[in-house]
């Protein structure tokens, strides 16, 4: 199995800063909590830019940790939200996804060693903000190919069709089942999947011949709108 990992090119923010002796804020910022608000003018980056940033993470970001843990393939976007205060520390660091397999462990461990970032600014004043930061883990296995519209996503309440070829098995000799929702084999040589619950669903890769999983493949159900 092989890993691939790829940043957002966006940073996503949630801006704040402190009310403490500074001008008012706009009419259409909100305060979160402790005087700190919700937008600010002039947001917290990495020193160096983003190209800084994204060589930051190559070389300190071990892409390896989910597939050393076990997780099936697949794409994960974790999503880590951190505090840049008024000196350009990192601060308050947390997750919000819990996808496992030491992803948000390992993104939390290199957001602590994080240099100093350029402070948000409001009114011309270096200020707090809080920032999220997604950083999406690829794993794919050589072994077997998934073939797509949209890789790795299924949606709720229509037929998916994918192709699924496994190296040296035939289709007849796969044994498929899903965590969620179920998945035929058409005549026309491809899969189909329906799934009821937005979320996730895995599916499970087994040999009939050898009675053993071949794989396993993480998929992100959304709902068909």
């Amino acid at each position: 199995m092989r890993v691939i990992l790829f940043f957002l090119s966006v940073l996503i923010s949630i801006n704040l800063f402190s009310q403490t002796s500074d001008p008012p804020p706009p009419i259409d910022s909100v305060v979160i909590e402790d005087g700190v608000f919700a937008k600010v003018e002039v947001e917290a980056t990495f020193s160096g830019g983003e190209s800084a940033w994204r060589k930051y993470l190559e070389q300190n970001l071990n892409p390896n940790v989910p597939a050393e843990n076990g997780a099936p393939v697949g794409i994960y976007t974790v999503i880590v939200q951190f505090i840049v205060d008024k000196s350009g520390a990192v601060s308050d660091i947390k997750t919000l996804t819990n996808f496992g397999y030491g992803m948000e462990q390992e993104v939390i461990r290199i957001m602590k060693k994080s240099p100093m970032w350029t402070p948000a600014s409001q009114n011309n004043r270096a200020v707090k903000a809080y920032r999220k930061q997604p950083i999406t883990f690829v794993l794919e296995d050589d072994a077997v190919e998934i073939i797509m519209n949209e890789k790795y996503v299924l949606y709720t309440g229509t037929d998916n069709i994918i192709k699924i070829n496994v190296s040296k098995v035939k289709k007849e000799d796969l044994e498929l089942s899903l965590s969620q929702g179920k998945i035929l084999l058409g005549k026309d040589g491809v899969f189909h999947i329906n799934v009821n619950n937005p979320g996730k669903t895995i599916l499970y890769i087994n040999s009939k011949k050898k009675n053993k999983e071949i794989s396993s493949v993480y998929f992100v159900v959304k709902k068909k709108t």
